[in-house]
């Protein structure tokens, strides 16, 4: 059901016109720019993605476009979506991700272990995907800098089939094109040997294994090495140190590096499948989020603790701050005490260590007692601080010896630095205090003892989270009881400045159902906006957490309250295809008909974004399917210009009006789905007696807009349903005349022939 004559399907080739004048440069690629950009019609931020054709030779920008419409067509969670060209811009318009790539998330923030290992997860499910395609889609790019992350910093794949292998290529063209794009840490070992065998899919599987390595770390692989190292490095078996991966992480951490291993292996032949990783990450994945006690091992010794701070996700678009390291090796050789802290040879340095000592200032302002305390040993941290340290001392970042161990739950040496009178209300340069970090990470030991120790339950960072605003994000029940115990009634419900959210609110978006019941029974208010007017609702909603959004309606939400852009939680629910969600708030009396600032319904939204499902649930309970939203726009015309053939199949099924006009350009479904070049939406129309020969302001009828875009079988389903090809547009047109004029040569020959 392909178009023919240079069409792309159901590809679509935006003006410059059809987007707001500001675009936004985001980044500057290889081979162009990338641009935010907001669609007129329905205010969609979009990328766009332009190609500087000085700098990429035009079969390159070819291929580009050939593969993107092919991708268009196909659609996964986990996979980019490209919704066209912008030819006037030598761009391709793209699905924009708010959060950026993951290679800069990893180096922005420091990430929990449950987070990791989702995206490991999903990434390998977006992978998958692309190799069960038949033939499989081999993407021979995959790094970080392509997996890029959306609001909710789930993971999709992008820049897939640009890189190709060609029949009788050389190895070395090959190569070139890899390192020119900075992808030397992801080629595997026998793409530079004597193999002569194409790339195949465990190409993209040692990729893979370095990315989850890169995720496990947050490190870059072979920092510092030259092209020319990395080269042998490999080619001799040798990978990223396994070392660097944090020793304090879930003992499921070790079946992560085991496939992480499995994927690099040199021997191409046992790196194991897509299809088998995703299955093993899942359960991993999964265990990750049910709360229980965790056994770990830590420098050798066996301890039991009762928090789950690796349980839960990251703090949404706050970067923690870095904890101090110990010295590099360079250091180790000109100081030998911090030399001695550093081999663990903790004896040793007590003997050593003297009062000169423990006046010094190390880099970043770090002290003796700092570096003395990351070590982990409290007779060491005893001894210095029977040397004068001083006890409240700050980083240049303002953490104190205090926030240090909190940061690496020593809880000894937490206790021992209280007893001798730790400020427990001291905070770092973003005025996180040692509760904020103990919140953050679940660590409830810690926040009995901070709390007892006089931490202020109520106290602000910089932005203005409280300790309670964290511990409820992250699903720390054990945490958020002990906070609700010190903390006066009113600040349960109190915001935070930045966003003016409420403790409810962010446990309502990561669906944490207990925490958010536990909330309500403290007297939070369910319809509490932040400063977008949204409440807990739209934000459970959006995401999908049925039963948040059940307990939040039966405490009382409202649930047609309006955000600033006029979504209720029902257009929310709609726009992400949540049915079940959308089937609650209906029967619980929301509006199904309800709109936002630009006049869309619920039932627009569903269909703009092709879930077919959710426009039959709203339909079943009173939603209009010949309402009119912007420009007069219904949601037939919206699925018909997104070629959501289903969609389109299920308005027409509830009685849409196949020949209603829009107000602008007057418009039906059947000229717009001409314009989306979508053969089975035209098919669909026909079929449900819309008007072939309905003309628009510019008298244009379907055939001329057909004969424009060269779509054969459009052009032949409209002639043989009666279209007339003698009426003229307001140009004085034939649709022959639109024909010749596009050079659509096809199309004027099948024209010519009823002449």
């Amino acid at each position: 059901m392909d178009c023919f004559d240079g069409s792309h399907g159901q590809f679509r080739n935006f003006k410059k016109d059809d987007f707001e004048a500001n675009w936004i440069k985001v980044a500057e690629c290889r081979f162009g720019q990338l641009y935010q950009v907001k669609l007129k019609l329905w205010r969609e931020k979009c990328a766009l993605k332009s190609f500087d054709t000085t700098l990429c030779a035009n079969n390159f920008y070819r291929r580009v476009i050939d593969e993107a419409s092919n991708i268009a067509k196909v659609k996964f969670k986990y996979i980019m979506s490209i919704y066209g060209l912008c030819r006037e811009a030598t761009a391709v318009v793209m699905e924009y991700m708010s959060n950026g790539s993951l290679n800069n998330l990893l180096a922005s923030h420091t990430l929990m272990w449950p987070k990791k290992f989702q995206m490991i997860h999903e990434s390998s499910m977006g992978m998958n995907f692309l190799h069960s395609m038949k033939p499989p889609l081999l993407h021979l790019n995959l790094k970080t800098s392509n997996i890029l992350l959306d609001d909710h910093l789930h993971v999709k794949i992008s820049d897939f089939g640009l890189i190709h292998w060609e029949e009788g290529m050389s190895k070395k063209l090959f190569m070139e094109h890899l390192t020119a794009r900075g992808n030397i840490s992801y080629i595997p070992p026998e793409t530079f040997t004597q193999c002569r065998d194409p790339p195949g899919t465990t190409f993209d599987v040692y990729s893979f294994g370095i990315v989850m390595w890169e995720i496990l770390t947050q490190q870059k692989p072979y920092a510092g090495c030259s092209v020319t190292t990395v080269l042998l490095q490999v080619s001799h078996g040798k990978r990223p140190c396994v070392e660097m991966i944090p020793e304090q992480r879930p003992h499921e951490c070790g079946q992560m590096i085991s496939i992480m291993q499995q994927s690099w292996d040199q021997d191409h032949r046992k790196r194991p499948p897509f299809s088998d990783t995703v299955k093993k990450t899942e359960p991993l994945s999964e265990v990750l989020k049910v709360p229980g006690p965790i056994n770990y091992h830590k420098n050798g010794n066996k301890g039991r603790t009762s928090d789950f701070s690796w349980l839960v996700p990251p703090i949404h678009k706050i970067a923690l701050p870095e904890m101090p390291d110990l010295p590099s090796d360079d250091q180790h050789a000109t100081d030998g005490i911090l030399s001695l802290l550093y081999k663990k040879d903790f004896g040793s340095f007590r003997q050593s260590v003297k009062r000169e000592h423990v006046k010094t200032q190390f880099s970043g302002k770090k002290s003796l007692l700092h570096y003395t305390v990351a070590s982990g040993d409290a007779e060491s941290v005893e001894r210095v601080l029977s040397l004068g340290a001083e006890i409240n001392c700050t980083t240049g970042r303002g953490y104190t010896p205090l926030i240090i161990a909190v940061l690496h739950r020593l809880h000894d040496i937490i206790s021992l630095l209280l007893e001798r009178g730790a400020a427990a209300t001291q905070g770092d340069e973003d005025q996180w205090t040692a509760l904020h970090f103990a919140a953050q990470n679940g660590d409830d030991r810690t926040v009995s003892l901070l709390l007892d120790k006089g931490a202020v339950v109520d106290a602000r960072e910089k932005a203005g989270w409280m300790p309670l605003h964290l511990a409820s994000q992250n699903g720390h029940e054990t945490v958020v009881r002990l906070l609700l115990s010190r903390q006066s009634e009113e600040a349960v419900g109190e915001r935070e400045e930045a966003q003016g959210r409420t403790p409810l609110h962010l446990a309502s978006t990561y669906g944490h159902l207990n925490i958010a019941k536990l909330l309500l029974s403290q007297g939070a208010d369910p319809s509490a906006t932040d400063c977008s007017l949204s409440t807990a609702l739209h934000l459970s909603a959006e995401e999908g957490h049925n039963r948040v959004v059940r307990q939040l309606v039966k405490s009382g939400a409202n649930t047609d309250s309006a955000d600033s852009r006029g979504y209720t939680p029902l257009h929310l629910a709609a726009l992400k295809g949540h049915t079940g969600i959308c089937r609650q708030l209906l029967s619980n009396g929301a509006s199904p008909d309800s709109r936002t600032l630009q006049g869309w319904t619920p039932m627009h939204l569903a269909a703009l974004r092709g879930h077919e499902a959710t426009v039959v649930q709203l339909e079943s309970q009173g939603g209009s399917v010949n309402a009119t939203g912007e420009n007069g726009w219904t949601p037939l015309h919206l699925a018909c210009h997104q070629s959501e053939l289903e969609v389109v199949a299920k308005l027409l099924a509830a009685k849409a009006d196949p020949n209603v006009t829009e107000e602008g350009e007057g418009w039906t479904p059947l000229h717009v789905a001409c314009t989306s070049v979508s053969f089975p939406s035209v098919l669909h129309l026909i079929s449900h007696h819309a008007d072939v020969n309905a003309v628009n302001s510019g008298k244009m009828t379907p055939l001329h807009l057909a004969a424009q875009h060269g779509c054969v079988p459009i052009v032949k389903a409209l002639l043989l349903n009666g279209a007339d090809r003698t009426l003229l547009d307001s140009s004085g047109s034939t649709a022959l005349t639109v024909a010749r004029r596009c050079e659509k040569w096809e199309i004027v020959q099948l024209l010519e022939k009823g002449c």
